[in-house]
């Protein structure tokens, strides 16, 4: 199963060329990129781990794409996705995210189902990852 979260996730993984040329695009609008990473991409496990600090100063891809690397290097076997923030509103918001790498291998969700009082049905979505293995421990090889 693969993930499909944020921008592109449909389309097959960019390559570092195309991901310096989104976050190129990024920072000509003036935002703030950061780098995160997670083993639990549960659609509503929305703060990832944070690799380093968001950068704001930045004039092009270069620091981000060294950033990156670094995060892959201990955090390879994980999801990492870059955040671009937009804070010209006295408030970051979020304008741009997508996913730069993945686990060899996406276990997905399963759908668990709740049945409640009267005919009340609930329905949420449980990680395998996280039903398989602690945090912290998941995806490694």
């Amino acid at each position: 199963m693969r993930i499909t979260q944020g921008a592109f996730s449909f389309l097959p993984d960019l390559s570092d060329r195309q991901i310096a040329a989104q976050i190129d695009y990024c920072l000509a609008q003036g935002w703030a990129v950061s780098v995160e990473y997670t083993d639990d991409p549960h659609p509503r496990n929305t703060y990832w781990a944070m690799w380093g600090h968001p950068m704001f100063d930045l004039r092009d891809a270069a620091g981000v794409m060294g950033e990156l690397s670094e995060c892959r290097a201990v955090h390879g076997g994980e999801y990492i996705r870059i955040n671009a923030f937009d804070s010209t509103h006295g408030w970051e918001t979020v304008r741009m995210s997508f996913i730069v790498n993945r686990p060899p291998v996406e276990p997905g969700f399963r759908l668990v189902r709740q049945e409640g009082e009267g005919r009340v049905v609930r329905y949420t979505l449980e990680s395998y990852a996280v039903a398989r293995a602690p945090e912290g421990q998941r995806y490694t090889a």
